[in-house]
């Protein structure tokens, strides 16, 4: 996508209602994005039955299979980012900027890093603004005012700011009617979504959960829990990798 062509882009901001704390981080969020923004009520884990939870989420259903039960919280979320993806599709936008209500932006550099993140949303774009540098090895797709667009062998997890065309958002709908894992895990198989998820660095885009109240994605563990979910993550993030390179060489 050539620089000055103009896009149909709207931004979404995902809030948990109860989640008062955050409410002043998403009235800053209305003001600072470049792009005309809508809160989209994110879906609420603890409201959701069992029913509503079996006929989105079955464990086991792609390779490598995920090794942890999902809490009622990450369905949720991963539902949530459903339903902006739907909206994308259905609203006709060329793309969708979509933000968590626990980031902060240093707004002038973001301002720079999506008009950069625009030149390169064609297709099934879907393009990571990380509040954590990149992990691992990548090659560098665009380079220009200061910003890198990075190709990480291994998508890269979170899910707390993307720029996301539609037709990546309508590709996604497709393939998570049922899913088997967390939205950002589930993104990392390009083996499946035919997406490569690209990281736009620097983002402009930091968290800030800890001053809007804490994670709303909660989970205790006692010391042997951590040690074996630590172990089987491990397993389970070394056949990523062997799956993602694989499918980066096919890609040629």
């Amino acid at each position: 996508m050539a620089r000055g062509v103009q896009l149909k882009i709207e931004g979404f901001i995902v809030h948990l209602q109860r989640a008062t704390a955050r409410r002043r981080q998403v009235d800053h969020l209305l003001k600072e994005l470049p792009v005309e923004t809508r809160v989209v009520e994110a879906v609420d884990g603890q409201a959701l039955s069992d029913t509503q939870i079996a006929e989105r989420y079955a464990k086991g259903l792609h390779k490598p299979s995920y090794p942890f039960e999902l809490r009622k919280s990450e369905v949720a979320c991963f539902l949530s980012h459903r339903k902006v993806w739907r909206t994308i599709v259905e609203s006709d936008l060329d793309a969708g900027l979509i933000v968590e209500d626990d980031v902060a932006l240093d707004v002038a550099l973001f301002r720079r890093c999506f008009e950069v993140a625009k030149t390169v949303c064609a297709g099934k774009a879907y393009l990571q603004f990380q509040t954590r540098p990149v992990k691992g090895a990548f090659r560098t797709v665009v380079r220009t005012d200061g910003v890198d667009v990075l190709s990480p062998e291994v998508t890269q997890l979170r899910t707390s700011a993307q720029l996301v065309s539609r037709e990546a958002a309508r590709a996604l709908l497709s393939i998570s009617e049922r899913f088997d894992r967390p939205v950002d895990t589930f993104l990392q198989m390009r083996w499946l979504t035919d997406i490569v998820p690209l990281c736009v660095v620097p983002s402009g885009v930091s968290d800030c959960t800890q001053q809007t109240g804490g994670s709303t994605i909660q989970g205790g563990k006692s010391p042997w829990q951590r040690v074996s979910r630590e172990y089987h993550r491990f397993v389970y993030r070394r056949a990523v990798r062997h799956l993602s390179l694989t499918a980066a060489k096919s890609d040629g």
